[in-house]
């Protein structure tokens, strides 16, 4: 019987369906369970593109790890479902003149359709999509529980916002300041309500204030930084501006200590867990005040106090408060069209291009806390007001960016470090004497630090300070398609829906706060959401003295993706996220794999969300996701045909030196290798078609270049059309096949076919010669268990290290052992088809059950090795005569020196090789040599 993979895979689909295989269920409490295992994807935002090959790559890494996981007797939870809200799902529909809601749901389909032939084992009855209001109710929920806490630093904990109240109802805010001024309880209780509102709303999770962002009119929303690139938008090249608006933000930078330290109790790479410590950015140092002219002090945070005497200017952000009041008279104009400047950059640019160096002097001067000395005061992009205090002490001497501004600016530099110190470069390390540091002078760095920090407390000069470059998330966006926030405005004060019981009707004060459906929807007046027209829903009350006003923000696409895989642990609860029966069994996921874009935004909210959560006692685990694994990139192959200028002439690639010529990208499923469809190509757009091309030997020959898979480059290959071709098991195994799981690798369709005809070998195993499926009852050689035993032990190491590329490799070799030996014995064959179900699970499913097997594959016990077929009985050594090697013996592992002499020397051919010399000794290296000295 031929390989008929289509036949094959709806067969196994339509049985894995109807007997609901996939089907996860919660133990009852306290019922004797398996030990559970939760494997979890980075869910998808469904595009309108589908999938491409680069896609599937984690999911096919989590999918065989579930399936191993299964096998080896776990209850395994591996759902699936979508992160359907957000920026790009509203920015696809508005382009294609649709509703979000009709889109996301036809996308969401098509992205079902492709993972459905994959053959996933997700249960689909857990399903979640983050745009559902069954699902949003309870991201609305958590957004509350956030809203009524705030972070006790005494505790390290998060607390009910009513026990703050209480504290203040009883004793003020002494201990609890947290940057707030401190009151005592009569001054409090004097407070009236929209004053305690206020004052709460400095100490809240979850809290509004006004903020500058970048605002996008085209897009019609704030961008987050990381969504600015040279002062446009990342997600169609648009104008951006600053604007101070009124935002929802979480207080992320509470958590920083806590999201550090808790990196050391996860199973993440090292480089994931250092782009986040590097994104919270902890820094000790010391809090210095530089008084100015004007005496207005301005304070630094720098983690090199004890490079202080090297300070030779001051640099402060241009966003610094003090910047107009520093300006003088002559430097206005210089230092007007520099501010212009800075604000169409973003921080990420500042940060980034750090070759290109830009500033503008204020024309005044600090004064140096201990030598008195002038220092210029100037401001530059490379200085954020978000980190520290948005303004340093710059040590050209000892840090880089501060040496190119110096050198630059033409700004003289003094010398801490000696001889250690060139002039041509600044010197960064901790192991220089300082020099010319007054009472520092002699003292290492490390030494000097303390002094320093000790000798500004001892001046009044400033203190000690611990700083963090995480800042608080913002959690609104002025778009239609996203969470409502569950907040009214009662005359301008914001309350939850909760807090109004009695005020309004109820359905106005239930959850979920329901995305109102509107045909059309564009951006509110003065930069509010879409949502700020739809007055019916915007307005829920007024008695003539009080107003009732939604919010009209939504919440960002990571609200929804912080809590997902709480929800899948019981995705069907009318009640909670999930039970606390189900929470307690499925814990903390055991495995998740997804991209490392993620490293600094979802990881981050996600963890900063489970730790509120837990300390409210919600959960009885801090951190959610216990093991990381980052899967590579796929990327493309791109192809390029080259364009002679100012013709429709195309020329090939060997040929193009000889002309001016521009590369173009051209669309890869019209090239076979690298040979043009030239046909195809003048029908693929109109400005092609009457298209001429200087060949070679009749053949257009294209450029390659490996670059990331993107439309944009017309390198994407589509899932299907390989399914289609190979199978998915094929399609599978190749994925994995092409190299580590971690690693980037690019797509190649011409090797698919090797992991075809290897699929198809061990199919053949199980018919004969006239196409029948036929397996022998005979008992297995030794051979075939070494071959067996060895595969089985190879794959369970490889697989439990996600080394899924050597794992298809061994089977491949041992498809070719077996077929050498002719094995179709069932006691070997029948275990192999269970070892590889989890890599080709469709092929593995229509084998066990031609071998009468009942039930799925899926449950197949993953077989045991068995270490008395792996231990060599016998060793192969070769034979030396005189150093040259002339032949092999195969002998026991445990024979004498004395019985292998007699054995060497009694063979035929030892005449031969000693060519009548006599044998003056035989030495012998056991597991090793043997050489004959004549």
């Amino acid at each position: 019987m031929e390989y008929n993979f289509k036949e094959i895979e709806g067969r196994s689909s339509l049985y894995w369906e109807n007997h609901e295989v996939y089907a996860v269920h919660n133990p009852q409490p306290g019922a004797d369970t398996k030990p559970k295992c939760y494997i979890l994807d980075m869910f998808p935002y469904p595009s309108g593109s589908g999938l491409h090959v680069g896609h599937p790559v984690g999911y096919i890494a989590s999918d065989i790890y579930a399936r191993y996981k299964r096998q080896r007797g776990y209850n395994v939870l591996h759902p699936m479902g979508f992160d359907a809200f957000g920026l790009p799902a509203e920015q696809y529909a508005l382009e294609h003149g649709l509703h979000p809601a009709n889109t996301t749901k036809q996308n969401i389909a098509r992205y079902k359709e492709q993972l459905y032939q994959i053959g996933f084992c997700y249960d689909w009855n857990r399903e979640v999509r983050t745009s559902d209001p069954q699902y949003y109710q309870w991201t609305q929920w958590i957004f509350l529980q956030l809203f009524n806490s705030w972070y006790d630093r005494k505790q390290d904990k998060t607390r009910p916002i009513a026990e703050l109240e209480a504290i203040l109802e009883a004793q003020g805010n002494a201990g609890y300041e947290n940057e707030m001024p401190t009151i005592d309880a009569a001054t409090w209780r004097s407070y009236s309500e929209k004053e305690k509102r206020a004052f709460l709303m400095e100490y809240r999770i979850a809290f509004s204030a006004y903020s500058e962002v970048w605002w996008c009119e085209a897009l019609g929303t704030v961008l987050a930084n990381d969504e600015v690139i040279n002062g446009v938008s990342e997600r169609g090249g648009h104008p951006v501006e600053k604007k101070k608006l009124k935002q929802w933000f979480l207080r992320i930078t509470e958590y920083a200590n806590r999201l550090l330290n808790d990196l050391d109790t996860l199973e993440w790479s090292d480089a994931m867990k250092e782009m986040q410590r590097n994104w919270i950015g902890k820094s000790k140092g010391a809090l210095v005040t530089f008084n100015t002219e004007i005496n207005k002090p301005i304070e630094v945070f720098t983690t090199r106090p004890d490079t202080i005497f090297g300070a030779d200017f001051l640099v402060i952000a241009p966003e610094h408060p003090l910047v107009a009041d520093l300006t003088t008279a002559a430097q206005q104009e210089a230092i007007d069209a520099y501010l212009k400047y800075t604000k169409s950059r973003s921080e990420r640019d500042r940060l980034s291009q750090v070759k290109v160096v830009t500033g503008c002097f204020t024309g005044s001067y600090a004064i140096h806390p201990f030598t008195g000395a002038p220092l210029p005061i100037w401001i530059a992009e490379y200085v954020l007001m978000g980190y520290g205090t948005g303004a340093i002490m710059a040590v050209p001497a000892g840090d880089e960016r501060d040496h190119a501004f110096a050198t630059h600016f033409n700004i003289p530099i003094t010398n801490i470090f000696g001889e250690l110190y060139t002039g041509s470069e600044a010197y960064t390390q901790k192991n220089a004497i300082l020099t010319n540091s007054s009472f520092l002078t002699g003292l290492t760095a490390n030494e000097a630090i303390l002094v320093a920090i000790d000798e500004i407390e001892k001046r009044g000069l400033g203190s000690p300070k611990t700083q963090f470059r995480l800042r608080n998330a913002g959690l609104s966006r002025q778009r239609y398609w996203g969470e409502p926030f569950p907040i009214i405005y009662k005359n301008d004060i914001a309350y939850t829906v909760y807090e109004l019981e009695g005020q309004l009707d109820k359905e106005v004060l239930q959850l979920p706060v329901q995305l109102p459906y509107v045909e059309r929807y564009a951006a509110g007046p003065g930069g509010a959401s879409p949502l700020a027209n739809i007055r019916e829903w915007v307005e829920v009350g007024s008695n003539g003295t009080d107003t009732y006003l939604r919010e009209t923000d939504t919440m960002p696409g990571y609200a929804g993706s912080s809590w997902y895989f709480l929800r899948y642990m019981d995705p069907h609860n009318n009640n909670a996220i999930a039970s606390a029966d189900a929470i307690n069994y499925w814990q903390q996921v055991d495995l998740y794999v997804g991209g490392t874009e993620h490293a600094v935004g979802h990881l981050l909210y996600a963890r900063m969300w489970t730790k509120a959560l837990y300390d409210l006692g919600y959960l009885p685990f801090h951190e959610p996701f216990k093991k990381l694994l980052n899967q590579g990139m796929i990327q493309g192959s791109s192809r390029y045909v080259y364009r002679v200028k100012n013709t429709n002439t195309y020329v090939s690639f060997g040929l193009k030196d000889s002309y001016e010529t521009t590369p173009l990208h051209v669309d890869v499923n019209i090239v076979n290798g690298l040979i043009l469809d030239t046909n195809a190509f003048k029908a693929s757009r109109p400005d092609y078609a009457n298209a001429e091309f200087i060949t070679e030997d009749g053949e257009y020959i294209c450029g390659a270049e490996i670059e990331k898979m993107s439309k944009s480059m017309y390198n994407v290959v589509n899932p299907d059309a390989i399914v289609a071709r190979y199978g998915a098991d094929t399609f599978r195994m190749y994925e994995m096949f092409l190299g580590p799981v971690e690693a980037s690798k690019p797509w190649d369709t011409n090797g698919i076919e090797g992991v075809f005809r290897f699929v198809k070998k061990f199919w053949r195993l199980f018919f004969n010669e006239e196409g029948i499926f036929y397996l022998s009852a005979d008992q297995p050689t030794s051979d075939e268990l070494k071959i067996l035993h060895k595969t089985i032990k190879k794959l369970r190491e490889d697989i439990e290290r996600f080394a899924y590329n050597t794992c298809i490799s061994q089977m491949m070799i041992t498809v070719n052992e077996l077929g050498a030996l002719r094995c179709n014995k069932r006691t070997i064959l029948e275990p192999l088809v269970a070892a590889i179900s989890p890599f080709a699970p469709f092929m593995a499913e229509e084998l066990w059950h031609l071998m009468g097997n009942e039930g799925s594959v899926t449950f197949a016990p993953y077989p045991e090795h068995d270490e008395q077929y792996l231990v060599e009985s016998t060793k192969r050594y070769p034979i030396a005569i005189n150093g040259k090697t002339k032949s092999e013996i195969e002998l026991a592992i445990d024979i004498s020196e004395d019985e292998l002499k007699a054995m060497v020397t009694a063979l035929p051919q030892m005449e031969q090789w000693l060519g009548g010399k006599a044998l003056k000794k035989l030495i012998f290296v056991k597991g090793k040599m043997i050489n004959i000295v004549a």
